[in-house]
């Protein structure tokens, strides 16, 4: 054996790529000193594509195809590295396989609401989750940019940056787009293009693309719901008093169907009472005229409010006293006409028969004797 064919033997023929992972987007060929024999066969499949390092430098990129790695097919290693043809030596590169193909179904979502202005609601808070797929478009920038010498680069390993990015921006979009929030389980899938559209500058730095991105729910917080559930029941129940109606005809015909109630003959006679009354009402088409209905009987006015009196004398205060116990005072004449007395809501102290509701206290009594 000669030593070109020894030579022959320790280098690569063919370079290539099968990944089973599903998660893997870069993987680097490994091959101890990175040693490539000049005209080995490289094999780039369908959804894949091959970028070559040399020196630390980014050579060529090589779409699916089956090349011959030799001068005319890498223009740009050619011009990095002088070939000796008759020798044809070996090169020492990094090989880097890109998936291309579109990695689907990765999870994104709110971690924390969403303040927008709603039209009808006011402020709200929002959260919201759903779907999305990337694919690598720029292998190269990719590389540069994301990956670097990292030997096997996964999904996982760029997810949660998307996931930022996305959500960042759905943010942006949802509080000035301006749906209302009954409307927006409309206008998902115009949110999730809409979103899309916009992510797509910064992801373009990283060498990505985003096909698709799919918003599946926006809620609002318990609270909320509640509130708008409410507000859908009365809607769905309508006039009130209809319904107080006939939930009451459920509830005695379901006590008129227990045995052995007591309820029962009474409800039942309730029952007939009230068919008689709606009997007794105008028919559809007039066929029986209304019976005149009693007028609703007034209530009666609050009783007036009973005063309560204080009684100066010799500069001290006594009382509080009731009208009864001022007139039982005004006859054992433990108070006169001049004395001072005062209520709540009186402009200061008034002497007793200066007060309407207490000089007629005093009428019962003869004025002092002249003279006197």
């Amino acid at each position: 054996m000669g030593i070109f064919d020894f030579l022959s033997g320790e280098f690569i023929d063919v370079i290539h790529w099968v990944d089973d992972t599903r998660d893997t987007m870069v993987w680097r060929f490994e091959r101890e000193g990175h040693e490539i024999k000049y005209g080995a066969k490289l094999t780039v499949r369908e959804g894949q594509a091959a970028v070559f390092v040399h020196e630390g430098q980014l050579a060529d990129v090589f779409t699916p195809g089956l090349y011959m790695l030799e001068t005319n097919n890498m223009p740009i290693m050619t011009t990095l590295q002088h070939w000796d043809h008759g020798f044809k030596s070996p090169f020492k590169s990094e090989v880097y396989f890109v998936n291309t193909t579109r990695f689907n179904d990765l999870k994104w979502g709110t971690k924390n609401p969403i303040m927008a202005r709603d039209p009808e609601f006011g402020p709200v808070r929002l959260r919201a989750y759903g779907t999305y797929s990337i694919r690598v478009s720029d292998p190269a920038r990719f590389l540069t940019e994301v990956v670097g010498t990292d030997g096997e680069f996964t999904m996982d390993e760029i997810s949660y940056q998307i996931r930022n990015i996305i959500v960042q921006e759905f943010s942006r979009v949802i509080a000035g787009c301006g749906i209302p929030v009954l409307d927006m389980a409309a206008n998902t899938a115009d949110l999730g293009k809409l979103v899309a559209a916009e992510i797509t500058p910064t992801l373009a730095e990283y060498g990505l693309s985003m096909p698709e991105l799919y918003v599946e729910n926006i809620s609002l917080p318990p609270a909320v719901e509640q509130a708008m559930d409410k507000r859908t029941s009365m809607g769905i129940v309508g006039d009130l008093g209809r319904y107080t109606q006939f939930s009451a005809a459920e509830a005695m015909t379901a006590a008129a169907q227990t045995p052995n109630s007591g309820m029962a003959a009474g409800l039942g006679a309730g029952m007939g009472m009230a068919m008689a009354q709606q009997m007794a009402q105008p028919g559809p088409w007039g066929a029986r005229p209304a019976a005149p209905q009693p007028a609703a009987a007034v209530p009666p006015p609050p009783p007036p409010v009973e005063h309560v009196w204080h009684i100066a004398e010799n500069g001290q205060t006594r009382g509080p006293f009731s009208k009864a116990a001022m007139g039982r005072m005004a006859t054992a004449g433990e108070i006169t006409r001049e004395t001072h007395v005062w209520t709540a809501g009186q402009d200061g102290w008034k002497r007793a028969e200066d007060v309407a509701e207490l000089a007629q206290l005093f009428t019962i009594l003869p004025p002092p004797p002249p003279g006197s």
